[in-house]
């Protein structure tokens, strides 16, 4: 009989490998590459010598230059640092409240020196599937259709700040998105990331949600430049998968942004494990924000929100109560780990490669 464990990790395993999503990105070995398709770790890409041989060796076309497989072009490094606020906010189930109460700790976090502020997902409504058609906006429309995103122009306008709007729920037609949206320092939407996994999981007596019951998934990964540097954007369970962060490595991103509300089940066990596997692998800085815990609400969530640094030490975080995170960001740093530990000069493009499948169909 197998044991309990052993289901329970193959429930877990199929989940994730059912939700990768392999029409944005690609990982490729050297055994099934074909030549198809431009790797993100390599240019040029893997060709085959004509030979009768039926496993003939690829060969590179040239030597291994990560900097050219970077898209668009890298963007120098902001100087000199600058403070980023994470704002861990409680959410109940009045929205006008709840704007109000993330624009004074925006406010707040500005006072402190912020130039960046991020928010937590789902911040102007309660995580459920029963409240995001209720709570959800239509953000293209903006204006009265969209108080959430109007609030967090103004703000970003007046105070000449960026933010990273955590998540809200977003109607576009008659679907329903998991959307952050990013704010330049003059008030304009600058980048809108909607969720591209879902967090559609089963863990036998512990947790069961279903997020794809009332949502769709995004199909865009989303990279912007800022102000204060290259930042991707995630969404919560976007951070279990790796090729995302990958991408937007190679993309030359300076920092990933993933608002977020891990579980009482995941979050003691996995939050900031990936938060530091994300940037340990990509030698970037992760940040985290998570709604505040409410035992109370039907969903609970773990909170800890955090700032990690590019050799995966955690640079700032808190506990699980309503707090706001005020932490300094130095680029400088990037080129100092990736010089002492020079992971994209060693990267065996000859044997294994990441496709960057947006980027190929681009061009």
């Amino acid at each position: 009989m197998k044991s309990a464990v052993a289901i329970t990790s193959k429930i877990h395993l199929n989940l994730n490998l059912n939700l990768r999503r392999n029409h944005l990105y690609s990982p490729l070995s050297r055994s099934i590459f074909r030549g198809k398709a431009k790797p993100v770790f390599q240019s040029p890409p893997l060709i085959r010598t004509h030979s009768s041989n039926p496993n003939p060796n690829p060969i590179m076309a040239s030597s291994f230059k990560p900097e050219q497989a970077r898209a668009p072009p890298a963007l120098p490094l902001p100087t000199p640092p600058f403070k980023v606020g994470l704002c861990q906010l409680s959410v109940t189930a009045d929205k006008e409240r709840n704007i109000a109460h993330a624009r004074r700790a925006i406010e707040e976090a500005a006072e402190k020196g912020a130039k960046l502020i991020i928010l937590p997902e789902i911040w102007n409504s309660p995580y459920s599937n029963d409240s995001f058609p209720v709570y959800a906006e239509d953000i293209d429309a903006g204006g009265d259709a969209s108080p959430s995103t109007a609030m967090l122009s103004e703000v970003a306008r007046l105070l000449k700040i960026t933010i990273v709007g955590g998540s809200i729920p977003e109607r576009s037609g008659d679907r329903l998105y998991n959307t952050c949206c990013v704010f330049g320092s003059d008030g304009k939407l600058i980048a809108k990331h909607r969720k591209i996994h879902l967090f559609d999981i089963d863990i036998p007596g512990k947790i069961t949600f279903i997020e794809s019951k009332s949502l769709t998934a995004g199909e865009t990964p989303t990279i912007v430049d800022t102000d204060v540097g290259r930042i991707g954007i995630g969404i919560c369970y976007d951070i279990r998968f790796q090729e995302l962060a990958m991408i937007y490595g190679a993309r030359g991103a300076h920092l990933i942004c993933y608002p977020g509300a891990f579980n009482m089940t995941t979050g003691p066990l996995h939050w900031e494990l990936l938060q530091r596997a994300r940037a340990t692998d990509n030698q970037l800085y992760v940040a985290t924000c998570s709604p505040a815990r409410d035992e109370g609400a039907g969903y609970v969530a773990w909170g800890h929100s955090t700032l990690v640094g590019p050799f995966g030490e955690v640079l700032a975080t808190t506990e699980h109560a309503e707090d706001i995170i005020i932490a300094e960001i130095d680029y400088s740093i990037l080129e100092l780990r990736r010089t002492s530990l020079p992971l994209s000069k060693q990267r065996r493009g000859d044997l294994y490669q990441l496709v960057d499948i947006q980027r190929l169909n681009s061009q």
